[in-house]
């Protein structure tokens, strides 16, 4: 009996770091999944609704257009500046610019963003594996967080785009 449980121990040791890589790689494709989103949502957006202009925030991108029952991200993605999902932390952000119009959904004129950044971090720390996107449309990945350095518009200083 004691060599069966010793060796259900021994076996359960070696599975458990692979376990934990298809956790980390099932994360990773959440996270790149859900930036495909918000920058469908964001195109949305600016296509409907901000008259070729982004949305700043993701609360924003919570307010249906006139007409919908549906807004641009669900409610579990826009109640706040930043939302957690499947072990990442998500951020949206855009700059406001004067001569922005209002929106048909409630945005003031001159508070939507010619461009926007949106980032993904990890909540473990011992993956690192880092998103970015922008109104460009293209997803980066980096070893350290995007947070700081993603442009709104172009590629950022560090990191390399996924194909």
């Amino acid at each position: 009996m004691l060599f069966v449980v010793g060796l259900i121990g021994v076996l359960a040791s070696m599975a458990i770091p692979g376990m934990m890589k298809a956790r980390g790689a099932a994360q990773a494709a959440s996270a790149l999944g859900t930036l495909r989103l918000v920058n469908s949502a964001e195109l949305s957006f600016a296509i409907t609704c901000g008259l070729g202009f982004y949305a700043p925030d993701l609360p924003t991108l919570g307010s249906p257009p006139p007409g919908a029952t549906d807004a641009f991200l669900a409610d579990e993605m826009t109640g706040d500046v930043t939302f957690v999902r499947s072990g990442y932390t998500f951020s949206l952000a855009g700059t406001s610019h004067p001569s922005a119009p209002a929106s048909c959904n409630g945005l003031g004129a001159g508070q939507a963003s010619p461009g926007y950044a949106a980032t993904a971090d990890p909540i473990d720390s011992t993956d690192m594996r880092f998103f970015g996107t922008n109104s460009d449309g293209v997803i980066f990945r980096h070893t350290a967080s995007l947070s700081a350095t993603m442009p709104e518009i172009g590629p950022p200083p560090a990191g390399s785009p996924i194909q």
